[in-house]
């Protein structure tokens, strides 16, 4: 059983590896064809430059382009790897030998473990500590980024706003810190001050902002401005100022980061979003397993004149899995019947398609 389990293995590796070159090139090729034009803006310093910014920009992207194509690059893979052994009669012969076709599906059950396990760490460790690089837009060359800030809210709920954030030398220009505390009631807050400065500079030694030229103005004080000389928010760092003021920026934290945020919970602009997030963090993983369990049964056929429609068979279940998915990520911030459930939401995919994954490997001819 160890030749057979090696061989479907060899198989199924083969058609990963094509259909992750396929899928992976496919989503650059069109990413490329729409935003040319942007990498094209810095041909003025040498074409050397703008393919190197290229590489840089679509390397570090594939972190993302893999969360999302995970579970098709398995289902792809398992119906390249089964398609050759179906064209050559190979499962007729297994069968033959007395080997269950459910048997023979295990090499790949457990492959696709080991690429969920990969996806996990891809999204708990690797796109968190590469997030403000994935932020990058297309026309920014790398350690040359600019950005603005506008009401940023940080541990403390202070509001940070600058025309212009300086990547390479983490400077803030000609910041404006509106400081704020929390009222009683939940999520409601009250200014108490203006933190305003020519700079501020990121210490990273003391993990503060130093502030060239600070004033502090207290709400209804008659004191005037007073001089400031640095001011401290632990959780906007010059990593965190780029991935922050994007609104998608709770897709590129990891769960350990997702909870902090779970704990300033009168804080957090949308909690809906939050819980989301976590959720579908557990059900990511599981959904793109379903989405295998659902193809493999049919793709596990030993008549080739009926690989065919097999093939198209399980795709379709597949873009039917990953369609709901994408349906319930929208649904899940949504008011629905009066309620914000995204619990919910994060779930119905498993609910919907894994009884229908249990109810193929049953009825499945060994």
């Amino acid at each position: 059983m160890k030749k057979l389990d090696k061989y479907i293995a060899k198989n199924f590796l083969i058609g990963y590896a094509i259909s992750f070159c396929v899928l992976m090139g496919l989503r650059i090729i069109i990413d490329l064809f729409v935003n040319l034009d942007e990498f094209a803006e810095h041909t003025d310093l040498g074409t050397l430059t703008v393919l190197k910014n290229m590489l840089s920009f679509y390397g570090l992207n594939m972190t993302l382009y893999f969360r999302d194509f995970a579970g098709m690059i398995t289902v792809v893979a398992a119906a390249f790897s089964f398609g050759r052994m179906v064209r050559a009669n190979e499962l007729v012969a297994i069968m033959a030998s007395g080997i269950s076709l459910k048997r023979v599906a295990g090499p790949v059950i457990v492959l696709a473990l080991l690429f969920t396990v990969l996806l996990i760490l891809d999204q708990e460790l690797l796109i968190p500590s590469l997030s403000d690089k994935l932020v990058r837009d297309h026309d920014e060359l790398p350690g040359q980024e600019s950005y603005d800030v506008w009401f940023l809210t940080d541990e403390n709920g202070s509001l940070i706003c600058s025309r212009r954030f300086d990547a390479e030398t983490a400077t803030l220009f000609r910041p404006t810190i509106i400081t704020r505390r929390s009222m009683p009631r939940l999520g409601v807050w009250e200014v108490v001050g203006r933190i305003t400065a020519e700079k501020a500079v990121y210490n990273r030694q003391t993990g503060r902002w130093e502030l060239v030229n600070g004033r502090y103005i207290e709400k209804n004080s008659t004191k005037g401005p007073q001089p400031i000389d640095s001011y401290y928010a632990r959780d906007l760092t010059p990593k965190d100022l780029p991935v922050r003021r994007k609104a998608e920026y709770k897709t590129l934290l990891s769960s350990r980061q997702l909870a902090a945020l779970a704990a300033q919970r009168a804080k957090i602009k949308d909690v809906a979003q939050l819980y989301s997030q976590k959720h579908f963090r557990i059900t990511d993983p599981i959904i793109n397993l379903v989405m295998l369990m659902v193809s493999l049964p049919i793709l596990l056929c030993h008549n080739p004149k009926s690989m065919k429609s097999a093939i198209l068979i399980s795709f379709a279940l597949t873009v039917a899995c990953f369609v709901t998915t994408f349906v319930c990520k929208m649904f899940a911030t949504e008011v629905v019947f009066n309620r914000v459930m995204p619990e919910l939401w994060a779930w119905l995919p498993v609910f919907i398609f894994s009884p229908i994954a249990f109810i193929e490997l049953d009825a499945m001819k060994t």
